[in-house]
């Protein structure tokens, strides 16, 4: 197969991992946590996803770190996955799938937040009406009156905002942190410290004394095998791909294509049902992360711009 063909199907299948195996966690999770403590469940899949990537690391090159690297990806791992996993999976005990998705499609709006308030980088008048969409559309989701007056919703809600403010923070943090060169080799790392942590988390809280092996299917097993091979590996190592080969601007298209993937499969495989004002607040949402990542900004460029051309074609 001829090179460009070839990276053509490849930049394909990255798509649709980041697209659809992204999106599928969320209700992959909440299987999962069924039968393992939420903490306990992702601290095991981030640990065995790490050394599995060290592996990958080690095989591409001899491992190079630096004493303050490591200690980078240390902070990385706990803001990434000890919070900003673990309390997303903790958050699904809680709340459904697709509404868990929902609110973490407002995670553009911290990120944008924070960079014009800690780096500040005025936004664009694009960003700012993605900014207002998203929190006019968080406004409906949260308050709805199933929200407000039932107290595990609301718990749910607010380890999940917790989880997005860490994530938040650590992504605006990143940019300017001394890595290891590695993407492998620091991936690999921060998810071995992130499920440290988790398990230090999990044994704080006693979850061992609530695991029951005998509570654990073939298909729990499955569950977690997809969420380790796929959802860890196969989407980062995609994601790192198109990282090089598209734009960060196609990529990042994933941050609204994830929750409508999650809403739908919420929906049919899991029984989950969504209110007007859900879906309502889901237009909103993601119409501020289109805004927010500039897509709106390429649409009426394209839009223009066909307008000039049947213009001349008319004259």
């Amino acid at each position: 197969m001829p090179t460009e063909k070839r990276e053509f199907w490849l930049i394909i299948l990255s798509f649709f991992l980041i697209y659809f195996v992204w999106g599928s966690t969320y209700l992959a999770n909440a299987w999962g946590i069924k039968d393992v403590p939420p903490f306990m469940y992702a601290a095991t899949r981030f640990i065995c996803a790490g050394v599995a990537l060290f592996g990958i690391a080690r095989l591409m090159g001899p491992i190079e770190i630096s004493r303050e690297q490591l200690l980078n990806t240390i902070v990385c791992g706990f803001f990434f996955f000890a919070i900003g996993n673990g309390f997303v999976v903790w958050a699904l005990l809680f709340i459904d799938t697709g509404i868990s998705a929902l609110i973490i499609s407002f995670q553009p709006v911290l990120v944008v937040a924070l960079l014009w308030a800690w780096k500040k980088e005025q936004p664009s008048f694009g960003v700012i009406i993605g900014l207002i969409l998203g929190v006019v559309g968080m406004s409906f989701l949260v308050g709805q009156p199933n929200f407000s007056s039932n107290p595990q919703l609301l718990k749910g809600a607010l380890a999940i905002f917790i989880a997005m403010l860490g994530w938040a923070w650590v992504s605006v943090w990143v940019p300017t942190a001394n890595l290891p060169k590695s993407i492998f080799l620091s991936s690999s790392l921060q998810m071995f410290f992130g499920g440290l942590m988790l398990l230090i988390i999990s044994t704080i809280l006693g979850e061992y004394n609530e695991f029951d092996s005998n509570k654990i299917t073939t298909t729990s097993v499955w569950i977690f095998l997809y969420l380790l091979f796929f959802g860890s590996i196969a989407a980062f190592t995609a994601f790192s791909y198109l990282l090089k080969k598209v734009s960060p601007e196609k990529v990042v298209t994933s941050t609204f294509v994830n929750p409508v993937v999650a809403l739908f499969l919420g929906w049919w495989l899991n029984a989950e049902k969504f209110s007007g004002e859900s879906i309502f607040a889901a237009v909103l949402l993601l119409s501020g992360v289109l805004f927010i990542n500039g897509q709106m900004d390429d649409l009426w460029k394209w839009l223009n711009r066909s307008k000039v051309i049947k213009e001349k074609k008319i004259q």
